[in-house]
């Protein structure tokens, strides 16, 4: 089932999320969900948060490679990054909560994460490149971080008619969205 994603503006993408169990109710479903939702508004990656939920769940799917190999899929729960490392390099990064709206974000190319999957089995990876920064930018979200919290202070400034026009709702985009002030006349 596709779920709403959750726009700029909403407060729960600025909550700092809550550690799941194994007995969160329907969390398989809720798992499967996500991936119909991220996949039918061609994201790479999704985070609870953007679909309301202010836990710790995200998920990654970087697609086929150009060669048409299997790109990098997994679930993360409850997951902590314990370490990212290199020299940091800047990629245009987008978000599904804030469409239409692109900007270089610097990131290291090396993490290791520590997280259960959705099987609540524990893993501590190592991961590089561009499965690193999608992890990077989802694992933000369980911490209440936007990509557009990088950006200096005079981007900022320039982008802020663009993301106060997404917090009204003045945004098309090809998915279901559910903006703040629907949230408010609940």
């Amino acid at each position: 089932m596709k779920l709403p994603i959750v726009a700029y503006g909403d407060p729960v993408l600025r909550k700092v999320c809550t550690a799941i169990e194994q007995t969160y109710p329907d969390l398989q479903k809720l798992i499967s969900n996500m991936f119909d939702t991220m996949y039918a508004a061609s994201g790479v990656g999704l985070a609870a948060p953007q679909i309301g939920l202010p836990i710790r769940l995200f998920i990654v799917d970087t697609g086929e490679d150009e060669d048409g190999n299997p790109g990098y899929k997994k679930v993360f729960i409850n997951a902590e990054i314990l370490e990212e490392t290199g020299e940091a390099w800047a990629f245009n990064e987008g978000c599904l909560s804030i469409p239409n709206v692109r900007e270089d974000v610097f990131r290291k190319p090396n993490i290791k994460i520590r997280y259960v999957d959705e099987n609540f089995v524990e893993h501590t990876d190592d991961v590089t490149g561009m499965p690193a920064r999608v992890i990077q930018h989802e694992y933000d979200h369980i911490e209440g971080k936007l990509f557009t919290d990088t950006l200096g202070l005079l981007r900022k400034r320039m982008l802020k008619s663009k993301l106060d026009s997404i917090a009204k709702g003045n945004v098309r985009t090809d998915y279901k969205m559910k903006f703040p002030q629907q949230s408010k006349k609940r």
